[in-house]
C-alpha cells in the first residue's frame, strides 16, 4: 500500500467514482406518504404533523413532542420552557454548531462557554461547575456528532445548583446513555431533521419533554404566543412573546416515512463505523473517534483528528489538516471540516452585540465579568485545528464494501503522508 502514488499526486483514486451513494435513500414508502400529503389539501400544520409527533414520541420514549421547522427553533423553545429570561446566564460547550449558543441570545440571555473534552468532543463535565455564575439558570448540553454526553455527571451538577438542563440532541437521534435515549435525561430536548441528520425531512425539528408545563410553555413560543395550537380552537390572541416555529404537512409526511426506517439506518451506521474502527486502529498519526459501548453513538459523523507530533509536523496544523483532506478527497473520500470555529471565537460573541447597543450583555449589568477569550478553551482550539469528518460513507444505502474502500484510502494517505505538501 505504501508504494502506491497518492491520487492527489497523479495516482489512481481508491474509491471508484459513483460508489458512495447520497443520503437519504428515498423509496416508494417516502413517495406514497409525501404524495398523499400533497394531494390531501392540508399543507400547513396538518394531520401528518400530528401523526409525526405521536410516532416520534413513541420511538424516542418522550411523553410530549412538538414538530418544529428546525432544530434551532426547538432549542429556543427549550430556553423559554426552562424559564430562562433576559440577563440570565446559560452554560454551553465552547465547540458546537452556532445554534447551540445563539438560541440563548434569542431570549436575551447570555452564553457562558465551557471547554470540551478532547476525546469525546462533548462538554467537559469536570469544568461545568467552575463556569457557573450567580446568574446561571440552565445548561445546554450537546450530544455532538451523535455521541451522548455523560448525562449522570451533567445532572449531578445541575441538581446541586438547581439548574435546568436542555439537551441539544440535534445530531443525537437514537443515541443512548445508560440505555436511555437522548432527549429524555434533561428537562427538555431538541432534535434536528436537516438534510444531514440521521432522520432527514430536508429541514425540520422536534421539541421533546416529559414535563407538561414545559410542553405548554414551548407551545406558546412555537405558535405566535397563543395558548391554543392549530389543531385546537384558537382565539388568535397573543398571551406572550411568540414566534412561528411550526412545521408543515409535506415535511412531516417525509419524516414519518424516514422514521419507520431509522432503526435500520442507525444499525447500518454502527456496522460501517465498526469496519473503519477495526481497519484504522493503530494508523500512525490518525486519532479515531471515541468509541464507547455500543448504543451510546449513532455515528452521525465519523470525526477524526490528526496527531501532528506523530507525523512529524510542527507547522500550522490547519494547513496540514487541509492538505490531508485534499489527499483524501482525491482518493474519493468526501471528508470536510464540520465547524471551523470555536464558538467564543465567533464575531457575534466577541463583539458582544447581538441586537445592537451591546444587548444583551450591556443590559442591567448582565454581561459584567463575562469574557470570551479563545485562549481559555484550549481543547476546542486543538480540535478546530486538527479535525475532519465525514457522514455519507457511513449512511445507507452505503454498506461494508464502501467502508472497506474508505479505510483503504485512509491507510494509503497516512502511509504516504510524507508525500503530502501543505500549501
Amino acid at each position: 500500500m505504501s508504494t502506491k502514488i497518492l491520487a492527489v499526486n497523479g495516482g489512481k483514486r481508491t474509491v471508484p467514482e459513483g460508489m458512495i451513494k447520497n443520503w437519504p435513500p428515498v423509496d416508494e414508502t417516502d413517495r406514497e406518504l409525501v404524495m398523499k400529503s400533497l394531494m390531501g389539501g392540508s399543507h400547513a400544520f396538518g394531520p401528518n404533523c400530528e401523526a409525526f409527533q405521536k410516532e416520534y414520541a413513541k420511538w424516542n420514549g418522550s411523553k410530549y413532542t412538538i414538530f418544529t421547522n428546525s432544530g434551532t427553533a426547538a432549542l429556543h423553545m427549550g430556553i423559554y420552557a426552562c424559564g430562562v429570561g433576559a440577563g440570565d446566564h446559560v452554560l454551553v460547550p465552547a465547540y458546537s454548531w452556532s445554534s447551540s449558543a445563539t438560541c440563548i441570545l434569542h431570549h436575551n440571555a447570555i452564553p457562558i462557554f465551557v471547554d470540551i473534552d478532547f476525546a469525546t468532543i462533548n462538554i467537559d463535565t469536570d469544568k461545568i461547575e467552575a463556569a457557573i455564575t450567580p446568574r446561571t439558570k440552565a445548561i445546554v448540553v450537546v450530544h455532538l456528532h451523535g455521541l451522548s454526553a455523560n448525562m449522570e455527571k451533567v445532572l449531578a451538577v445541575a441538581k446541586k445548583h438547581k439548574l435546568k438542563v436542555i439537551e441539544d440532541a440535534c445530531q443525537g437521534h437514537g443515541a443512548e446513555f445508560r440505555g436511555r435515549k437522548t432527549g429524555n435525561w434533561g428537562d427538555c430536548g431538541a432534535f434536528s431533521f436537516n438534510q444531514n441528520k440521521c432522520l432527514c425531512t430536508g429541514e425540520g425539528g422536534m421539541f421533546v419533554t416529559n414535563n407538561e408545563e414545559m410542553y405548554k410553555d414551548a407551545l406558546k413560543l412555537w405558535s405566535f404566543g397563543e395558548t391554543s395550537t392549530p389543531s385546537e380552537k384558537r382565539d388568535y390572541h397573543a398571551y406572550a412573546l411568540g414566534w412561528m416555529y411550526r412545521g408543515s404537512d409535506l415535511v412531516a409526511a417525509f419524516g414519518r416515512a424516514q422514521l419507520a426506517k431509522i432503526d435500520k439506518y442507525i444499525d447500518m451506521q454502527n456496522e460501517n463505523a465498526a469496519v473503519l474502527n477495526k481497519r484504522l486502529k493503530g494508523v500512525k498519526g490518525l486519532i479515531l473517534p471515541y468509541e464507547p459501548e455500543r448504543g451510546m453513538h449513532n455515528w452521525y459523523n465519523y470525526t477524526s483528528r490528526i496527531d501532528m507530533k506523530a507525523i512529524g509536523w510542527d507547522g500550522d496544523p490547519q494547513k496540514m489538516r487541509n492538505a490531508v483532506m485534499k489527499a483524501l478527497n482525491a482518493e474519493g473520500v468526501p471528508v470536510g471540516v464540520w465547524q471551523s470555529f470555536a464558538l467564543p471565537d465567533m464575531t457575534v460573541f466577541k463583539a458582544k452585540n447581538a441586537y445592537g447597543h451591546g444587548c444583551p450583555w450591556s443590559c442591567n449589568g448582565a454581561g459584567d465579568g463575562v469574557e470570551y477569550k479563545i485562549e481559555n478553551y484550549p481543547m476546542s482550539i486543538k480540535h478546530v485545528d486538527t479535525h475532519f469528518g465525514m457522514t455519507t460513507p457511513l449512511r445507507a444505502p452505503n454498506r461494508l464494501d464502501v467502508a472497506e474502500k474508505v479505510a483503504d484510502a485512509f491507510i494509503k494517505v497516512f502511509e504516504n503522508i510524507k508525500e503530502i505538501v501543505p500549501e
